[in-house]
């Protein structure tokens, strides 16, 4: 099965229930869902590109690339700003940052320890802050504080998934 293309994705930010919590629980297990999936996949594989696309190792320090740009944002929505920071959309960071030269352990405790940052700022927030909300500069659709890391654990669940995907066809003989 394969999945959508991140950009061609649709997200709806209607609800007006404070789910936070929960997502805050998805947000902390990306970590650690990262080990377990590394657990089942041949460290041969690791570094492997197929057809031109990252390989596993360059989806784990992508999710490390953007973490600070989620945390920019954050602080962008709680001091009022009317748009969110943009992002590089070609993804030049990761695709400079040689992340196959790096161990699978060093890029998950990086990635580790700028989430651990992310989530250290977010339990201070009270409801109200939740609700604030900045436009999206991509989306151009104003995104509250609830849907900003709604939006990043889709993020993680969609490289999860790619990390999957590359693993099942390199394991194809």
């Amino acid at each position: 099965m394969k999945q959508v293309d991140w950009f061609a994705r649709k997200f709806d930010f209607a609800s007006e229930q404070n789910t936070f919590p929960a997502l805050l629980e998805r947000l902390m297990g990306t970590p650690g869902r990262i080990e377990k999936k590394l657990q089942g996949i041949n460290p041969a594989f690791y570094p492997v590109k197929a057809d031109g696309k990252w390989s596993i190792l360059e989806h784990i320090g992508h999710l490390a690339d953007l973490e600070p740009l989620w945390q920019g944002r954050l602080e962008d929505i709680l001091a009022g700003r009317e748009e969110l920071r943009p992002t590089d959309l070609s993804n030049r960071k990761t695709d400079e940052a040689n992340h196959n030269a790096r161990g699978a352990a060093a890029l998950v405790q990086a990635f580790t320890a700028l989430r651990e940052t992310t989530l250290a700022r977010l339990e201070t927030l009270t409801e109200a802050q939740l609700f604030l909300s900045a436009l999206h500069p991509r989306l151009r659709t104003p995104m509250r504080t609830i849907d900003l890391f709604l939006f990043v654990a889709e993020h993680d669940d969609h490289h999860l998934a790619k990390m999957t995907e590359l693993n099942r066809t390199l394991r194809k003989p």
